[in-house]
């Protein structure tokens, strides 16, 4: 009698060949590489993936101004007029972009980090959308006669998690985000002394 593999055997090459399809962007979804396989499981844009992200950062830290000049104290100074202010505040923008994105992007984290509240309502919207997620692959999620879409799954898990968001205050969190945003890189655009090149771009630019 001819012998079998045991059936554990072949539990373990399915989970296997599973996990590898799971991380597999050829296998699941034609979005790119390493982690876009996973993303692509979970219906994101076919643009969208791990490393979009990920060129996006590298390319604002290539860009990013020294941030010892960024801070340096003897540059700054109180705006001769309004017209100096105006085109102090559009060149800094300019120059100092990816420093100010950066800025903000710390700023927000700040808020998550220091609001407990917040980061149970965010694990709460994305539970809420996973839940919702996994459930659409299983059979197709129909309401109102129209078929849940991911942003419609995301809206979704946005409505369950609103209450949790209310309570942890996420209005004034954002408007927090957003005044603090304003203030720090209006004072720093304002107050920063353009550099000689960009002076002399000034200067050449035809009245």
């Amino acid at each position: 009698m001819p012998s079998e593999a045991p059936k554990g055997e072949n539990c373990v090459v399915d989970m296997d060949s599973k996990a590898g399809d799971l991380f597999t962007a050829e296998d699941a979804h034609p979005t790119g590489t390493g982690g876009a396989g996973l993303l692509a499981k979970f219906g994101f844009p076919k643009g969208f993936s791990v490393g979009v992200a990920k060129e996006w950062i590298d390319k604002r830290r290539l860009s990013i101004r020294p941030w010892a000049s960024f801070v340096d104290q003897r540059k700054f100074s109180k705006p001769r007029n309004f017209g100096e202010l105006c085109q102090r505040v559009v060149k800094n923008v300019e120059t100092y972009n990816s420093n100010y994105t950066f800025i903000f992007l710390g700023l927000i984290l700040y808020c998550i980090i220091s609001s407990p509240m917040l980061l149970i309502a965010l694990a709460v919207f994305a539970g809420a959308f996973y839940i919702i997620h996994l459930k659409s692959l299983e059979s197709k999620l129909v309401i109102m006669g129209k078929e849940l879409t991911v942003p419609h799954q995301m809206s979704l898990a946005g409505a369950i998690s609103l209450p949790v968001f209310w309570l942890a205050g996420a209005g004034a969190a954002v408007f927090w985000v957003l005044g603090a945003t304003l203030f720090v890189i209006g004072s720093h655009a304002a107050f920063r002394e353009l550099e000689n090149s960009d002076m002399e771009e000034l200067l050449m630019e035809p009245v």
